[in-house]
């Protein structure tokens, strides 16, 4: 009789285990399927033309221009569909730069941090390789940053801030984000700049919002910008071009 019971209540505890899992799975589901999505503009950067090569490679989008004078690898931002960086990395590739745009497992840099191992490996033409990315993809990658520091020249963020601690990881880093971005935490932007290097190049893009750096159109709490998404993203590309080539 106790036995039963025994049974009896293990067989309850699991089903009542296996509610709450499947439930989790479901919220998981919704959560992640709700995105935002590339828009035209994004898709028309997707295409080669004489001053850059766009390929599909491994998964992961290559912006090559002739002679590149350094690579960026690019995490996108939380429940952003990657190609709709592809504006901005398209510009940068047309100011020199080697650009691989990854993609996340459901859009989400949080469940896969180390997606930049071995790309630098592939392109044995760039030496010096760079690591950023936006929002939630910036911070991603600022963690993966502070562990590959001698494989890694320096670090950019955009409408990011990094938990890592970059003081004297002797990476170089850029930091940036629009004046009139509602989505960004000022505070703790504010409370985790000490742990970047004291030489960190910080710009601010005046009229410029959170979404600006892509092209997926308006995201929910963000301000409301004073230029167009194509000039944030150029404003940009121009001077991560000129940052990168300072060295």
């Amino acid at each position: 009789m106790k036995n039963q019971k025994k049974k009896s209540f293990s067989r309850r505890v699991f089903l009542c285990l296996l509610a709450v899992l499947l439930a989790v799975c479901v919220a998981f589901g919704v959560y992640v399927s709700d995105y935002y999505h590339a828009d035209p503009a994004a898709e028309d950067a997707m295409v080669s033309d004489d001053v850059v090569s766009v390929t599909e490679q491994n998964g992961n989008w290559v912006f090559a221009p002739e002679s590149p004078t350094a690579g960026l690898i690019f995490y996108p931002g939380g429940k952003v569909e990657n190609t709709a960086y592809a504006p901005l990395l398209h510009d940068l590739a047309e100011d020199g730069i080697l650009c691989v745009l990854v993609k996340m497992p459901c859009n989400l840099a949080v469940l896969d941090r180390n997606a930049a191992d071995s790309i630098p490996e592939r392109f044995s033409e760039v030496t010096d390789w760079y690591i950023g990315g936006h929002s939630l993809g910036g911070a991603m990658a600022a963690s993966y940053a502070a562990k590959h520091t001698d494989e890694l020249d320096g670090l950019v963020l955009l409408a990011a801030y990094s938990t890592a601690d970059l003081t004297d990881s002797g990476l170089r880093v850029y930091s940036t984000y629009g004046s009139e971005d509602g989505v960004l935490n000022r505070e703790k932007y504010e409370a985790d700049r000490t742990n970047l290097p004291q030489d960190t190049t910080e710009t601010v893009i005046d009229g410029g919002c959170h979404a600006g750096f892509g092209s997926y159109g308006a995201q929910k709490g963000d301000g409301t910008p004073t230029i167009s998404a194509e000039e944030q993203q150029r404003q940009t590309a121009d001077a991560l071009a000129a940052w990168m080539n300072l060295q």
